[in-house]
């Protein structure tokens, strides 16, 4: 056994384990008797998509299948969720700010009455989540 050899190793003249087409610029990998492209994912972003981003994702592919191919073969897919997501966390923030102060929701109330405050907190952070909803997510 220790002398045996593959058929590549005794005559490497039978098939070159990568070849590249100069018609259309692609390497190509021998996997057993056929030749396969050497594609990689375009896609290098290595942010989270978060919530947001995957709530989105499942939007797009129940309701928009369409869109959601033109973005998986164009390679935008995971950085468009990412920057959705990014997006969607940044005017979460902003809008439970602003109903924090149109509404009375401050560190005094907090100090007084802490029931109430987590109460109204849990409120304004559905009602902005539901904002995020219609604004950024379901579209």
């Amino acid at each position: 056994m220790e002398n045996c050899m593959t058929n590549r190793q005794a005559n490497p003249t039978i098939l070159p384990l990568h070849v590249h087409d100069n018609q259309n610029g692609l390497d190509y990998t021998l996997h057993g008797d056929y030749y396969l492209p050497d594609i990689k994912n375009p896609e290098t972003d290595s942010r989270p998509i978060g919530k947001w981003g995957r709530m989105h994702l499942v939007y797009l592919k129940e309701h928009k299948p369409g869109l959601y191919s033109r973005l998986i073969l164009s390679g935008r897919l995971y950085r468009d969720l990412a920057d959705l997501n990014e997006q969607a966390q940044a005017r979460l923030e902003v809008i439970i700010q602003q109903m924090q102060r149109s509404e009375g929701v401050d560190e005094r109330m907090k100090a007084q009455d802490q029931m109430l405050w987590v109460g109204r907190m849990n409120s304004i952070r559905e009602r902005a989540e539901e904002i995020i909803l219609a604004e950024l997510i379901f579209i």
